[in-house]
C-alpha cells in the first residue's frame, strides 16, 4: 500500500511534511522529479512579474527614508545619520518584509490556490499515479522558485532603495552620487547585507513550505481552497515576523 503525503493529524502532517521537503531538497540532484520547468514559471511569476511593485515601493521607501531623515536631522548637523537609518531600517528590516508581504499576497496565494485546485480535480492523485512525487514535482520546484526570486528580490529592493534615497538627496540638497554612495558605503556592513540574505531564504522558505502545505491540505469541498488559501496568509505573515525578530535578535547577540 503507498505511503500517504499526509497523516490524519494536521500539527503530524505539518512537521511530516516539512520533513519530507526537506529530505527531497536534499537529495535534489538525484530527484528526477523535481522540474526546472516549474522551477523557472515559479521565477517569473514570483520575481520578474512582481518588479514593478517591488520597484515603486524601494523607490518611495528610500526617498521618503532619506526626506524625513534630513528634516529631523539636519538641524543638529548630523545629516550623516540619515544613511545609518536607510542602512539600519531599509536594508536590514523594511526591504525583507515587504517583499516577503508582496509575495505572500501575491505567490503564497497562488500556490495555495493552485494546489488546492489541483488537490480538488485530483490532478495531484493523477501525477502519484504516474509513480511521480507530488512533493518533489509540484512543492519542491515551486519552494526552489519562490526561495530564488525573494533573494533576488530583497537585494533588487535594497539598490532601488540606494537609487531613490539618491534621487531624493539629489533634488533636495543637490547630494552628488559618488559623495552619497561615499557615505553609505562607510555605515554598510557585511552583516547587513548577510542578515538581509539570511532572511530573504528563511522568508521564502516559511511562504513556500507553509503555502503549499495548507494547498495540498485541502481535501473534500471546493469551500476548502479560499479558507486555505487565507490560512496559509496569516501563518505565512506570522513566520515571517517571528522569523525577523529571532534572527535580527540574534545577530545583535553575536555581533
Amino acid at each position: 500500500m503507498e505511503k500517504q503525503d499526509f497523516p490524519q493529524g494536521r500539527d503530524e502532517g505539518f512537521f511530516t511534511f516539512f520533513a519530507r521537503v526537506l529530505q527531497e531538497i536534499f537529495r535534489l540532484r538525484s530527484n528526477r522529479h523535481a522540474s526546472s520547468s516549474v522551477i523557472f514559471r515559479q521565477i517569473l511569476f514570483t520575481g520578474y512579474e512582481a518588479l514593478p511593485l517591488i520597484s515603486f515601493l524601494a523607490l518611495a521607501i528610500g526617498g521618503l527614508i532619506i526626506l524625513q531623515g534630513n528634516n529631523f536631522l539636519a538641524g543638529f548637523g548630523q545629516g550623516i545619520w540619515v544613511h545609518v537609518i536607510l542602512v539600519t531600517v531599509v536594508v536590514n528590516e523594511l526591504s525583507g518584509i515587504l517583499t516577503a508581504l508582496v509575495v505572500i499576497a501575491r505567490s503564497g496565494t497562488a500556490m495555495a490556490t493552485e494546489l488546492g485546485n489541483m488537490k480538488m480535480s485530483r490532478e495531484i492523485d493523477l501525477i502519484r499515479s504516474f509513480g511521480i512525487s507530488p512533493i518533489g514535482y509540484l512543492v519542491v520546484s515551486r519552494i526552489i522558485g519562490v526561495v530564488i526570486s525573494m533573494v533576488v528580490l530583497v537585494l533588487y529592493f535594497n539598490f532601488i532603495a540606494i537609487i531613490g534615497g539618491w534621487l531624493f538627496s539629489h533634488m533636495f540638497a543637490n547630494l552628488e552620487f559618488r559623495a552619497f554612495m561615499m557615505d553609505f558605503f562607510s555605515v554598510l556592513k557585511l552583516s547587513h547585507v548577510l542578515s538581509g540574505v539570511i532572511k530573504s531564504i528563511c522568508f521564502g522558505l516559511i511562504i513556500s513550505v507553509v503555502s503549499s502545505y495548507q494547498g495540498m491540505k485541502v481535501e473534500h469541498a471546493s469551500t476548502e481552497v479560499p479558507q486555505r488559501t487565507i490560512k496559509a496568509v496569516v501563518i505565512s505573515i506570522f513566520g515571517v515576523i517571528l522569523t525577523d525578530i529571532l534572527i535580527t535578535w540574534l545577530f545583535w547577540v553575536y555581533s
